[in-house]
């Protein structure tokens, strides 16, 4: 390991995170009662420009009276290039600070932007004479903010976590697609020839390489890589790949615009039992081999050492994770 210690941001279960319409109060209990670990309720793109204000006081009213069962709760603001920015931070973190556990920070693309949300929500607290901190939830989704996604990451010690918003982002590089999240058949690869002419085409994801970068720069920096929205949300198997292949790259969660989708990402994004069972049988192990002066050992015919054990490890977090989420909920 290096010598330089990265600090960990404060351990959440994020396995789903439902969005919530600001102007749609009347979800706002369903949310509470939902199996989603995280839930936010969106000033922003689902709240038509004549509903700003309404759905600011909602949220306010939503943060002082919902009962959230114990889950996190975010705001989505709005973002810094509109005139609503500044109002919804000190609405809801003057208004609702004592129970919103993050501020979502949408289109983020330097680092001054984070500096400038960390200034307003500092001082609030510090007005309001508050020791718990707010955290940050960023989305990455343009071009300017995924060249500059380092020194986001490392910009605020507010930082939770980096979300991949992959609409806008398809939008900021002009991608050729219309779909959120999903698949694009144009961005495939041919095979060579078989010995009778035919060939066959293999599509490709034309998200890895923003989401494999998002990854690294969260974990690099102690934060939460978290895969974006799916739109169809008719499209139940389409969704479970999206959030596999996200989970298989190192995310921790993935959004959920709709309410179909939570059980599908806390089902990805949960250790599998057997996963469960090996990672207790590797750490057991090497208990043993430490007692025995062994650096590595065999197990079911594989080699694992120190690394192997640091797997295990992050597996039986997330697990008891869920179990202390479970636990909370109930």
């Amino acid at each position: 390991m290096s010598f330089t210690v990265v600090e960990q941001a404060r351990q959440r279960l994020n396995r789903s995170e439902l969005a919530v319409p600001g102007s749609r109060p009347d979800f706002f209990d369903k949310a509470a009662k939902s199996a989603a670990d995280v839930v936010f309720i969106d000033l922003e793109d689902s709240v038509a420009p004549h509903e700003k204000d309404a759905a600011r006081r909602n949220a306010v009213a939503a943060l002082n009276e919902v009962d959230w069962r114990g889950k996190t709760v975010s705001v989505r603001v709005n973002g810094l290039d509109t005139p609503h920015m500044y109002r919804d931070v000190v609405a809801v973190v003057e208004g609702g600070g004592k129970r919103l556990d993050l501020l979502m920070i949408p289109k983020v693309g330097v680092a001054a932007d984070v500096y400038a949300l960390d200034m307003l929500v500092t001082q609030i607290e510090q007005a309001k004479g508050w020791t718990r901190r707010i955290g940050f939830e960023l989305i990455i989704e343009s071009a300017l903010g995924m060249t500059n996604i380092e020194a986001i990451a490392a910009a605020s010690r507010r930082n939770e976590t980096l979300h991949f918003g992959v609409a806008d982002f398809a939008g900021s590089v002009r991608a050729r697609t219309t779909g959120m999240g999903g698949a694009n058949p144009d961005y495939a690869v041919l095979t060579h020839k078989d010995k009778d002419g035919r060939r066959e085409t293999h599509w490709a994801d034309p998200w890895h390489y923003g989401l494999a970068r998002l990854v690294v720069a969260a974990r690099a920096h102690g934060l939460r890589p978290l895969d974006g929205p799916f739109g169809d949300f008719q499209d139940r198997d389409g969704y479970l790949a999206a959030a596999r292949r996200a989970a298989a790259l190192g995310c921790d969660g993935k959004w959920a615009i709709h309410p179909s989708q939570i059980e599908m990402a806390n089902a990805a994004f949960s250790p599998a039992e057997e996963e469960v069972a090996r990672a207790r049988r590797i750490v057991a192990a090497m208990q043993q081999a430490q007692k025995e002066g062994k650096g590595a050992v065999a197990l079911d015919g594989k080699m694992i050492d120190a690394a192997s054990i640091r797997q295990a490890e992050a597996v039986l977090r997330k697990v008891a994770l869920i179990g202390a989420g479970t636990a909370h909920a109930g």
